[in-house]
């Protein structure tokens, strides 16, 4: 590999060539502040904060470092008062016309522009105080807020629906002054095929856009004494928490995560990982009765809601390639409130249902039709990661000194395959499993790690056979990814049996309702592996990994369902879906 030789604040410093002086200073140690900078994907150089001087032979002049290559014998200055007055100046600028109410800010304490404020030394945040822009606030999606009087016009949202999701239902409309980021033609980000992913929240550096939450409503109906108010948490979840409290990323947390959520007063604590289980139940044996009666293939998944209506909206011509299983929260959701309901001899209306979600589309998902076993919504509310972690401090839990406690039972007992859901080729991993066995009907020798399907590639492929059936298998995360997959399904160019696909990159553990990792964190540390790690901790660490051998599980079909994919399992477990349209600007225009 090529080298360059340059000096940074007067150390020398080798770095490849091509690198820019942003590249070439974090790999000398140096940290070089950003704002809109996001590598691969939004290296614009338009927010200046990350101006350094660089001296090629001709004098020292400013320059961006995002952006900006080195050359063999560039000398780099990152902390002169020149540097640091620059910096500084433009962050008094960007105040200027900023919302500044922090101490109201969902993003108080974890700003990126607060912090920079903070480190730079800016003390009057109304130097430039003149004429500023008023947006109407947009909260005609069912996930999330826009208010583009605290947007910055860093653009990274732009990028991570454009880039990221290949959707780009928002961009730079205006010019000058008056740019704002919002939907074509003024329209409400809730009127487009936006797909409600969040990827947009996770990278916003402040409190521009930020998920709609009900905690308030929660908090309620929790001191209702009419109301049985139960929540079940998602298998990410315990991987990111502990980052709401400080603790490093990679710290697994889900005995803490039980024993707040009963400080805060939920009647019972259980695990959506139980319903992962029972969609595998259900998954696996839709799958091989495709395989075996001539179904559609290849049969996809159907657990992130992003992933499901981004299907609806972008390719409605192929739906008949989704399972027709609902989510495990879905699942989860009608099961407590018909076999759980029955059970406890608990009207079902009577039953408030809460999810914990690393998603901001589940928020989406709860509201769709066909989505109620008992004939109530299967859930009732969804908070994100980052709502539960707020939630535990507004109720004044001091969460790292919590002991560790375990969900209650029976819909709280899951198995390793259940917990790996949260990462991408997790539930196809799962399926594997049992799907394995099935086709074999081996116990103690099926496989029980599918290696080949993990990992963070866009695109991974792999092929399977067992019982003499040859299965290939094909994972997506990303919705750029899913898009070259669905391309080759509707061209007739595919082969596969079983398609994985989920909407954010990384799978669920890099969710858009996850805590917001810092650019500086996300450009340079793999924060994915670290998550993951936790959840395929948690799978090596069970006694039982696979989803057909959960006792709890086996019992609730003995008991009640009967058969996977029987009748009663259909009408509780199962769903359908809507061949939606990309917004169509001309029916906008005639409103």
């Amino acid at each position: 590999m090529e080298t360059v030789n340059i000096t940074i604040n007067g150390i020398a410093c080798e770095a490849p060539k091509g690198s820019t002086i942003l590249a070439a200073a974090k790999l000398a140690g140096i940290d070089i502040p950003t704002l809109c900078y996001l590598k691969d994907i939004n290296e614009i150089g338009a927010c200046r904060i990350c101006m350094v001087e660089a001296d090629e032979g001709r004098g020292a002049r400013l320059v961006a470092s995002c952006v900006y290559p080195i050359s063999e014998g560039m000398k780099v200055y990152t902390n002169t008062p020149k540097v640091l007055g620059y910096r500084k100046k433009t962050l008094e600028l960007i105040l200027s016309d900023h919302d500044k109410k922090c101490l109201s800010c969902v993003r108080s304490g974890k700003c990126e522009l607060q912090a920079l404020c903070q480190e730079m030394g800016v003390e009057d945040v109304d130097m430039y105080k003149g004429i500023a822009n008023e947006f109407e606030i947009d909260d005609s999606a069912a996930h999330m807020v826009r208010d583009n009087n605290k947007c910055i016009n860093c653009r990274r949202c732009i990028a991570a629906c454009e880039k990221t999701q290949g959707i780009g239902v928002i961009g730079a409309n205006n010019r000058g002054f008056i740019t704002e980021v919002s939907s074509p033609f003024g329209m409400g980000l809730g009127d487009t095929s936006c797909v409600s992913c969040g990827q947009c929240i996770a990278v916003c550096p402040v409190g521009a856009i930020y998920e709609k939450s009900d905690a308030d409503k929660i908090l309620e109906a929790i001191a209702d004494p009419e109301k049985h108010v139960v929540v079940q948490t998602a298998p990410a979840v315990r991987a990111a928490l502990g980052e709401m409290f400080d603790l490093p990323i990679g710290t697994p947390v889900e005995g803490k995560m039980v024993a707040a959520l009963r400080r805060i007063g939920f009647e019972r604590v259980f695990d959506t990982d139980f319903g992962a289980d029972v969609t595998i139940m259900e998954e696996a044996n839709e799958l091989l009765e495709r395989v075996t009666k001539g179904g559609v293939l290849p049969m996809i998944t159907s657990c992130s809601p992003g992933w499901i209506k981004y299907a609806e909206h972008y390719y409605p011509d192929q739906l008949e390639h989704l399972s027709s299983c609902k989510s495990p929260q879905q699942m989860f959701g009608g099961l407590l409130k018909t076999y759980y309901a029955e059970k406890m001899g608990w009207d079902p209306k009577s039953i408030v249902s809460v999810s914990v979600m690393p998603c901001t589309a589940k928020k989406f998902e709860i509201g769709r039709d066909d989505q109620s076993a008992a004939g109530v919504p299967d859930l009732d509310y969804t908070m994100t990661t980052r709502e539960l972690g707020r939630l535990v401090k507004r109720c004044g839990i001091n969460f790292t000194a919590l002991p560790d406690e375990k969900f209650d039972d029976p819909m709280g007992e899951s198995t390793g395959a259940a917990v790996i859901f949260g990462v991408t080729g997790g539930v196809m991993e799962a399926a594997l499993r049992t799907a394995v066995w099935k086709l074999t009907g081996e116990t103690n020798d099926s496989p029980i790690e599918f290696k080949e399907v993990r990992g963070f590639e866009g695109i991974k492929e792999a092929t399977y056979t067992a019982g003499g059936v040859s299965v290939k298998v094909a994972i997506a995360s990303g919705l750029t990814n899913a898009k070259v997959i669905m391309d080759k399904i509707r061209a007739g160019e595919a082969d596969y049996t079983f398609v994985e696909i989920m909407a954010c990159p990384g799978g669920c553990i890099n969710g858009g309702g996850q805590p917001q990792v810092p650019a500086k964190v996300r450009n340079f540390e793999d924060y994915r592996a670290k998550r993951a790690s936790v959840l395929y901790g948690y799978d090596d660490s069970m006694p039982i990994r696979k989803s057909h051998e959960n006792p709890s599980v086996q019992k609730l079909y003995a008991e009640y369902l009967g058969e996977p994919c029987g009748e009663k399992a259909h009408h509780i477990l199962h769903t359908s879906y809507v061949k939606r349209t990309v917004h169509d600007i001309n029916a906008w225009n005639n409103k």
